[in-house]
């Protein structure tokens, strides 16, 4: 079992890439997969076509929401996250042929994201000894390392941009790592849609860490993602599927 994390600024293309790169498994037959949508956002499920509410499954955070506020539960005594694991795998857990999908979803109260990081974080230590590979969709703002969802990682993919912020946000998160103790056995680097393919040696030799390619820019991806199409049903001579071949072909999985 292996964890990938899928992290960059937003708009840099990390939920297309962790779509492509569960077509890559499934038809390498690398599977089951667990996917997870850290993001917020929740574009993830969007792009392999999965539609949480026609089959009636939850985000942790409605759990929560459902579990201790609309039902008056308390969070006092046994942890509430743990109290809502067993609803997680029923009620949350979406199954498919070649793969599981779970989703964090938006804030169940104003404030952060502590608890359902923390029911999050629960639930994958459960249930990712059932998989060959967990893939990990985070949010913008690198909060998944900040409050450790999960302490161990074997590889991160850094999704760039064509800016400083991009540079500095690869910086920030590897110095994140650190200080929260994430293990992790490789980071690597990848162009997003706009990253001009020149830069891939500055960025290499600017940053110290691996890149391994560039997903290509491509106007069929482009009228799935607008069109609300499963990413998983793109022709498998689609010129972005082919770039996140090759790149998972470079960081050695294929």
């Amino acid at each position: 079992m292996k964890i990938l994390v899928t992290i960059g600024r937003g708009g840099t293309g990390k939920s297309s890439f962790v779509s492509l790169m569960t077509k890559c498994f499934i038809e390498n037959d690398q599977s089951p997969l667990l996917l997870v949508d850290a993001d917020p956002d929740q574009n993830l499920s969007d792009m392999l076509g999965v539609d949480l509410v026609s089959e009636e499954k939850s985000t942790i955070a409605e759990l929560l929401v459902n579990t201790f506020i609309k039902k008056g539960g308390t969070t006092v005594g046994i942890p509430p996250t743990e109290r809502i694991e067993s609803k997680i795998w029923a009620e949350g857990l979406y199954e498919s042929d070649n793969f599981d999908f779970l989703a964090l979803g938006t804030k169940w109260v104003e404030g952060c994201y502590c608890m359902p990081n923390s029911a999050l974080k629960g639930a994958l230590t459960s249930l990712i000894k059932n998989y060959k590979y967990i893939l990990i969709d985070s949010p913008a703002g690198l909060e998944h390392l900040n409050r450790r969802i999960t302490s161990r990682v074997d590889d991160i993919f850094d999704i760039l941009d064509h800016s400083k912020k991009s540079f500095d946000h690869v910086k920030r998160a590897q110095r994140i790592t650190k200080e929260v103790e994430i293990d992790y056995k490789n980071f690597y680097l990848v162009g997003g849609y706009r990253f001009p393919i020149n830069l891939a040696d500055k960025v290499e030799k600017s940053l110290k860490f691996k890149y391994v390619g560039k997903i290509a820019n491509d106007t069929l991806l482009d009228d799935y993602v607008l069109n609300g199409k499963s990413l998983l049903d793109l022709p498998s001579d689609n010129p972005a599927y082919i770039s996140v071949k090759k790149i998972l072909i470079k960081a050695n999985y294929l």
